[in-house]
């Protein structure tokens, strides 16, 4: 994995630039299913099989009744097996890999890639997903591709790069920020952006949770091999909880905000509870305050302790009102000058983001949700290394950024891969 490119953006292009890579359009024959067909049984494949991936692949074969699942591929055999027989049980008769049709291996999503299929959902670590989704493209195939996007700014750098790529081939990049797909989100922050609570002054998010799995070390086990079942501890492969997990937060502020490039980031955070070996190199809290224009603030406060209180809410202060989100009560109200809660239908958010993508692809007009991806993932990255360095960085001095988390020499199942230290601010160097 090398997430390198040659396409520096700073932040006053960053967001004209994507999205003029989701503006020019081509028909050229990418493939022959961007034409409307209605009744055309779209094939899909998947790389990552475990709990997320298992979950994408139900949540896309509820969306569409006309979809069918042809190719899986995973490093662990095992898990592979698993996700098909859970999926295989819910989706009868939409599940059609043959035993040709299930990769194993580092090389899985070529594979996958190479097999006839027409989307691909790629749910790995979100280490490799720069470098896959850039084979995805390349392979011609539609795209849901999980959040976060990448885990340095060299990788969101070439997210941006096969954003535009993808725009040229006329092919789908779906997203995994959920809450967008939400219908009481997306009419709340209709309200906030249609100036209900006046200029939004502060965005204050929790994301605080329990310690996730962990799988302890078996004899056997090669560094890849443990590090790869653990990915979540290692910053390489997850981008640390505040990347992987708490985006959806920063997503959310970043929403309210209308997605404005931040001017600066200052952030703390530690790791207090989970210090033992088998919990990798990672932090267990957060605290991140974004500078805004015009003062603004975005607060974003995360952490996985076990033992603590959970609490998954949002609260955007405005000149003339407060807007109280919590999606999982659920909790959708603004109060001040003008009062309003919603009130309106219930969905499947899981689903709605795969049913619109399928349409969009049906439609001849495939949606193209990359830059919203890149950004939302670049603010959690710059978050992380402001809290790792202790330093205040700008938006240009994060996704300038040259430092590549991935490991320099192609991986192999033998490799030596030592555990980075746990960063400490003022001694780990920014870069």
């Amino acid at each position: 994995m090398n997430n390198t490119s040659d396409n520096p953006l700073n932040r006053r292009t960053f967001l004209s630039r994507s999205a003029a890579a989701v503006a020019a359009t081509s028909l050229a024959g990418f493939p022959a299913i961007v034409r409307a067909d209605n009744d055309k049984t779209l094939k899909i494949g998947i790389v990552g099989c475990g709990g997320r991936g298992t979950g994408a692949l139900n949540n896309a074969l509820t969306a569409d009744k006309n979809v069918v699942l042809t190719a899986m591929g995973d490093v662990v055999r095992e898990r592979l097996d698993k996700s098909l027989e859970s999926i295989a049980t819910a989706k009868a008769d939409q599940v059609k890999v043959e035993e040709s049709h299930k990769f194993i291996g580092l090389d899985a999503v070529d594979k996958v890639l190479a097999s006839d299929i027409d989307v691909v959902i790629l749910t790995t670590p979100p280490g490799f997903r720069p470098q896959h989704l850039k084979k995805a493209v390349a392979a011609g195939k539609h795209t849901f591709c999980e959040k976060p996007v990448a885990v340095d700014a060299p990788g969101i750098r070439d997210v941006l790069v096969t954003a535009k790529e993808a725009k040229t081939k006329n092919l789908a990049i779906q997203s995994g920020f959920c809450w967008r797909a939400n219908y009481a989100e997306r009419e709340t922050f209709k309200q906030i952006h249609a100036g209900l609570i006046g200029e939004v002054r502060s965005v204050y998010g929790t994301y605080l949770a329990n310690t996730p799995w962990v799988h302890e070390r078996k004899e056997g086990w090669t560094d890849l091999e443990w590090q790869l079942r653990n990915w979540m501890y290692f910053t390489w492969l997850s981008g640390d909880h505040l990347v992987e997990q708490a985006v959806h937060t920063v997503d959310k502020m970043s929403w309210a905000f209308q997605d404005v490039q931040p001017i600066s980031v200052t952030a703390m955070g530690g790791r207090q509870q989970r210090v033992e070996p088998q919990f990798g190199h990672i932090y267990d809290h957060f605290a991140v305050s974004y500078l805004y224009p015009n003062g603004a603030r975005g607060i974003v406060f995360c952490r996985q302790q076990q033992g603590c209180d959970d609490d998954n809410s949002d609260q955007i202060i405005g000149a003339d009102g407060t807007c109280d989100i919590n999606g999982f009560k659920p909790l959708h109200r603004i109060t001040g000058k003008k009062s309003w809660k919603y009130e309106g239908p219930k969905n499947a958010m899981y689903e709605t983001e795969h049913a619109e993508m399928f349409a969009s692809i049906r439609k001849g007009e495939p949606i193209n949700k990359a830059g919203q991806l890149a950004h939302s993932t670049m603010l959690a990255i710059m978050g992380r290394v402001s809290a790792y360095t202790g330093k205040t960085l700008t938006w240009d001095d994060a996704f300038n950024s040259k430092e590549v988390l991935a490991p320099s020499e192609p991986l192999t199942w033998d490799m030596k891969l030592p555990v980075p230290p746990v960063a400490m601010p003022g001694r780990t160097k920014f870069s």
